[in-house]
């Protein structure tokens, strides 16, 4: 299962921009070990999103289930706000980001990364 956006993928998200703030949904799935590795990236990513106008909205373990079938379930959810879809695209592009990039990779068994916008 991949973890990470392509080029591809990217591409379609900027196309499919509707303007205005963005923010990220992340289900995560660790590895074995993976959370250790996730703690890493989420402290290094800080001054990233800093410098993008990015900020963490809430991230959090998940719990029970109700809704999705056996073995559906996620480890933790994270929401991301960044002014735009581009200032998302700006810092994942920055080079010194994707040297920090191993960290979440490695960290993760299965993710979806879903950009929502605000209703209204």
């Amino acid at each position: 299962m991949a973890v990470d956006p392509t080029g591809s993928d990217l591409k379609r998200y900027l196309a499919e921009d509707e303007g205005g703030e963005v923010v990220m949904l992340n289900l995560l799935r660790f590895t074995a070990d993976g959370r250790d590795s996730y703690a890493a990236y989420a402290r290094e990513i800080q001054p990233f999103l800093a410098k993008v106008g990015g900020s963490i909205v809430y991230a959090g373990e998940c719990g029970t289930s109700l809704v999705p079938a056996d073995g559906s379930g996620w480890d933790a959810v994270l929401l991301v706000r960044y002014p735009s879809r581009a200032a998302f695209s700006q810092m994942v592009a920055d080079p010194e980001y994707q040297q920090i990039t191993h960290l979440r990779t490695e960290a993760l068994e299965e993710a979806v990364l879903q950009a929502t916008s605000p209703w209204g």
